[in-house]
């Protein structure tokens, strides 16, 4: 989906929507615990933030440790379920806007424009200006940076 799509359904989603739940976890947090424990612990974070408690969960393909309300991990789930896409579209949109929020707060990193991914253009900006606080230093191409740097950072 494009930006301004995933815009629109996520107004749609917000409004329409039983629940929805939102579970952020840190860079810090993630490089302690990886990030697929750190995945499924934002999960269970959304769950926990959802106004109603569901009576089953679909994940995308994502197995639940400790989960106590039954759910089913489906491979390629945002494809075939409806509200595993909705979703997929929330957790899209939110990653963007806290990317754009960054982007103000570190202009010479262009979060805005390439809302995290390791492009070209990011990843000069990483060597010319260093690793923020905001970076997963458990990240391969932040790890060779700071190989090849050192510890530089903000």
């Amino acid at each position: 989906l494009t930006e301004k799509k995933r815009d629109k359904y996520y107004d749609i989603i917000m409004q329409d929507a039983i629940a929805v739940g939102v579970g952020i976890v840190d860079s810090k947090k993630i490089d302690e615990i990886n990030i697929l424990e750190a995945s499924r612990l934002a999960m269970k974070l959304a769950i926990e933030d959802l106004k109603e408690k569901p009576e089953y969960i679909l994940s995308d393909a994502m197995k639940l440790n400790n989960q106590d309300i039954p759910y089913q991990d489906i491979i390629h789930g945002d494809a075939l379920s409806l509200s595993i896409a909705a979703g997929s579209v929330i957790a899209k949109v939110t990653r963007d806007r806290i990317l754009d929020e960054l982007d103000k707060k570190y202009p010479e990193y262009g979060y805005k424009k390439h809302k995290g991914y390791p492009t070209k253009a990011h990843l000069e900006a990483i060597e010319k200006y260093g690793i923020n606080e905001e970076y997963r230093k458990s990240y391969k191409p932040v790890q060779k940076i700071i190989e090849k740097q050192g510890n530089f950072s903000k």
